[in-house]
């Protein structure tokens, strides 16, 4: 029940049972126990344990509350790295049956490295430059361009806000905002599309530092905050570097001019959102710390609140290759047509049940019968 985090009122009405079992007064039948076991997302052998499994995350975790190690990851947090390895792990044997070379910059920096130049660079390798935001509409627009230049450069850039395709099962953006899975053929950036929007370029950007570095992560990435880690200091410092570089913001500012009116052309310039913008003033020392903090918790404030306004289901043939990549459904695609998978694994892979639903899925990412 403690691992689940589902809530034993809820538990409780479910199986009315629960307290006796508890206590012992009573056992559950083992189909009783089935359902239990589904209802806390829990595999029913742990259920069979004398002692609860130590669970822990199988890359590296560098979250922290308040300065402290997170303990104990939440099985939605646990399913959704693993489901992740497991479409890593079928992407680089694709790659490597079709002659895909390795990916180059894949570990290709070190922290040693100077941050404008290691963001130069992967800013060159995406093509994400400052003047081509310029001509973008939107920061939205944006952060749909940041994706694509990195799943055509070869990263399985994955943005779900649920636990596979299950919808109940939504993803904590208090508890993770991303992950990153180092390959030189399959590099993996997860975006925990739960998170804000405003939220979701800074964390694209950070996990990316971590592909260059070479080294898997676990990540509460936030230009809020500076983080503790070596590792995740470095990551942020690039990240930063990528999407606004702190000579061009020192440059463009606006002094005398109200804050708010400056976040919002700031951020009109550099296609980013208003939060980055403010990280960056704050970097350039434009801002204090009080000043920086109070700013930035009622923009974030401001962002939900539009956020919430807004929210709908999305087309499902649009948000699943979001959810899974594109470059990994058009591979799954390809490789089920071509006969080097089969349907029931690319159905797994991509979290469709109907062969009609596939079939359209397919032609959305580009691939025809």
């Amino acid at each position: 029940m403690e691992r689940s985090d589902v809530g034993e009122d809820r538990l409780c009405q479910r199986f009315p049972k629960l307290e006796e079992w508890r206590s012992g007064a009573r056992q559950p039948t083992f189909r009783q126990l089935q359902d239990f076991a589904k209802a806390t997302h829990t595999p029913i052998g742990y259920l069979f344990l004398n002692e609860p499994p130590v669970e822990q995350v199988p890359i590296p975790d560098f979250r922290t509350i308040g300065g402290q190690q997170v303990a104990h990851p939440s099985p939605n947090l646990l399913e959704t790295i693993y489901l992740c390895q497991q479409r890593q792990e079928w992407y680089q044997q694709y790659a490597r049956s079709v002659g895909e070379a390795p990916l180059s910059f894949v570990g290709s920096v070190n922290r040693s490295d100077d941050i404008v130049a290691t963001a130069d660079r992967i800013r060159e390798a995406l093509g994400f430059s400052i003047d081509q935001r310029r001509r973008l509409r939107t920061w939205m627009e944006a952060l749909r361009t940041f994706i694509r230049q990195a799943d055509e450069l070869g990263v399985l850039v994955m943005v779900s806000g649920v636990v596979g395709s299950n919808t109940r099962r939504k993803l904590d953006p208090d508890e993770f905002r991303g992950f990153a899975l180092v390959d030189p053929f399959a590099p993996v950036v997860f975006v925990n599309g739960a998170d804000s929007k405003a939220a979701q370029m800074f964390t694209v950007a950070h996990e990316l530092a971590h592909l260059w570095l070479g080294e898997s992560a676990l990540s509460d990435v936030s230009p809020r905050f500076t983080p503790a880690h070596d590792v995740e200091r470095w990551c942020n410092r690039v990240a930063a570097e990528l999407l606004v570089p702190l000579a061009a913001v020192r440059d463009a500012y606006q002094e005398a001019e109200p804050l708010q009116e400056e976040l919002s052309r700031l951020a009109r310039q550099f296609k980013v959102s208003t939060l980055v913008i403010l990280r960056r003033l704050y970097d350039a020392r434009r801002l204090n710390r009080d000043q920086f903090g109070s700013a930035y918790d009622a923009e974030l404030q401001r962002l939900r609140e539009v956020a919430s306004r807004g929210k709908g289901g999305g087309d499902y043939y649009l948000t699943t290759p979001a959810r899974v990549s594109h470059r990994l459904a058009r591979a799954v695609a390809t490789a089920a047509w071509e006969g080097r998978a089969s349907f029931t694994e690319a159905f797994r892979l991509l979290g469709c049940r109907k062969m009609a639903t596939f079939e359209e899925l397919a032609q959305t990412v580009g691939v025809n019968r």
